[in-house]
């Protein structure tokens, strides 16, 4: 039999001509703690069901590594949503949406009329588990995106259609598996059998499909409810429909048919009416002397911060703000994390101590001079910035540990009033295809690092994982402690973002470890209709990232 020669993790080899890269995977699994997921082929990332090409470099992705473990979670959509269809013998009329990430995993919805009760659950996990045994192959075609539109019209996938209406390429990617087959914005692996780890819950009127974290891919934890962030997402979806505007392809319709203005003036005041009732609970309560505002990375705490102001004033308050990172010790006695870098993030990069102290005078009646920190030196200063709370004062504290009951120790739990706050993006961009709320939070901040601080995408994206572990860390522990949620999410936002995102993912070069995921934002934002930033109210959250704000941002 013909061989072809390969280069294998840096050891050339060699394989029967005709085989596949699961085969090569195979061969070499047993070595890797994470299931092998992808390869770089010549240093482009390949799906595992095509063949290998002879003289080839070969690098293996598992399911630890980031885009790995996104191929795995998109296969167990594909898989879990095959299982309905089974259920349901095919009919179209019935479906189910992948609704949004609550905890370690996905809700989806009923459609049509569909009722989920724990029978359904309990059917749809053994007809997954009958699909990961069967280890189904998945077959990959491509085909002319007109005929795709058509195919998946003919289906009673009316979302896919609308999707693919505004589609540049001339063709699309469909994957097919016993006869079933659905579109999915990203890789796959290449059969069923590969989502060995996979949990089903019945939950609300829907269920969640739990699966693996990136950290450890074989482990799936038990389902905990997260019932504030759940009502906020619920509450977003709502909106979302009551706008008529569930999908990408919703939004492209009416950015294409002139109603776009209305959009954006129905989302401001629908955010802005959740602002007022967060203001008229706090006043309501009485006895709140510390407004306390915590949320991941790009959420427009400051923004937020800002209106919640307004609307408090409009009850004769008289707000303040407080950064708490003008708590930061100083840069000397920073900790540092396992690399030997500066951990910010940590909740002892900040004076709590001082902290404390300074709020309990605010609150005992005293004048405390308030501290300003000095990024440039890395030293706290002091500017002569003294405060007195009086009757009708209110401290608006902005930071991201503002939720944590550590932070803020001696502080009566009476005198708090602890706000999340979060851009939990519910635009899908069809009904099997979620927009993560990580990435719309990386690209608002890849666009306001550019603008205000010059710093580049790449270093954005470079920086982004440790971001995140930071907020898994100090933020997430704690968002169901808040007394309030907010979602400040737009609807119509990435398709403002995409004018200002695009030049700068486009300035990073082939050879640098960032390209694949500038490439994968930039394939992300061609699904979306641009539109300028010219006409948003320059109060809007997404003003604090692409600038024209009235606010101090």
């Amino acid at each position: 039999m013909e061989k072809i020669k390969l280069m294998v993790e840096g050891t050339e080899k060699e394989f029967d001509a005709g085989v596949t890269y699961e085969q090569v995977a195979e061969e070499y699994q047993k070595d890797y703690e994470g299931l092998i997921s992808l390869v770089f082929e010549n240093g482009k990332i390949t799906e595992l069901m095509k063949p290998a090409k002879d003289g080839v470099s070969v690098k293996f992705i598992t399911a630890k590594d980031d885009i790995g473990h996104k191929t795995y979670m998109r296969t167990a959509v594909f898989v879990a949503v095959k299982a309905v269809s089974d259920l349901l013998n095919g009919d179209v009329s019935k479906q189910v949406k992948v609704e949004f990430a609550i905890g370690k995993g996905y809700y989806f919805s009923p459609k049509g009329g569909l009722t989920i009760d724990e029978a359904f659950v309990t059917a749809l996990k053994t007809r997954m588990q009958e699909l990961v045994d069967g280890n189904l192959p998945i077959h990959k075609f491509s085909m002319p995106t007109e005929e795709a539109r058509k195919m998946f019209a003919k289906c009673g996938m009316k979302d896919k259609e609308q999707l693919f209406r505004y589609r540049r390429g001339s063709s699309v990617n469909v994957y097919e598996m016993d006869g079933y087959r659905d579109y999915y914005y990203g890789y796959m692996l290449p059969a069923s059998g590969y989502v060995k780890y996979f949990d089903v819950v019945p939950y609300k009127d829907g269920f969640v499909l739990m699966l693996p974290e990136k950290k450890e891919p074989t482990t799936v934890t038990s389902f905990q409810p997260l019932e504030k962030l759940f009502n906020a997402l619920a509450t977003t979806t709502e909106w979302c429909e009551k706008m008529e505007i569930d999908t990408v392809g919703d939004l492209n319709d009416r950015i294409c048919h002139g109603g776009l203005s209305d959009v954006i003036l129905v989302q401001e005041a629908l955010q802005e009416r959740r602002i007022g009732e967060i203001a008229r609970d706090i006043v309501e309560r009485g006895g709140v002397k510390f407004v306390m505002i915590a949320g991941p990375s790009s959420s427009g705490k400051t923004t937020f911060s800002h209106r919640l102001s307004v609307q408090l004033s409009s009850y004769g308050l008289k707000p303040h703000p407080i950064a708490v990172d003008d708590y930061f010790v100083n840069r000397q006695d920073t900790p540092k994390d396992e690399d030997g870098n500066y951990n910010f993030e940590c909740l002892e990069a900040i004076d709590i101590k001082t902290f404390n102290d300074d709020m309990m005078r605010l609150l005992n009646g005293e004048t405390v001079e308030l501290p300003t920190f000095n990024f440039m030196t890395g030293q706290r200063e002091y500017k002569g910035n003294f405060k007195t709370l009086g009757k009708d004062d209110i401290l608006v504290i902005e930071g991201i540990h503002g939720l944590n009951d550590k932070m803020s120790y001696a502080l009566p739990r009476e005198s708090k009033y602890k706000i999340y706050i979060s851009a939990l993006t519910c635009l899908n961009v069809d009904e099997h295809n979620r927009i993560p709320t990580t990435d719309g939070r990386l690209l608002r901040r890849m666009v306001r690092d550019a603008r205000t601080r010059g710093a580049s995408a790449k270093r954005t994206i470079e920086m982004w994982p440790s971001v995140r572990r930071g907020e898994e860390e100090n933020i997430f522990p704690f968002q169901e402690s808040a007394d309030a949620t907010f979602n400040s999410a737009l609807i119509y936002e990435l398709a403002v973002i995409k004018q200002f995102a695009e030049p700068l993912l486009y300035s990073i070069e082939p050879n640098e470890p960032e390209y694949y995921e500038a490439v994968r934002l930039l394939k992300f934002l061609e699904y979306f209709l641009g539109v300028s930033s010219e006409h948003l109210p320059n109060n809007s959250i997404i003003r604090e990232f692409v600038g024209g704000s009235c606010f101090k941002v």
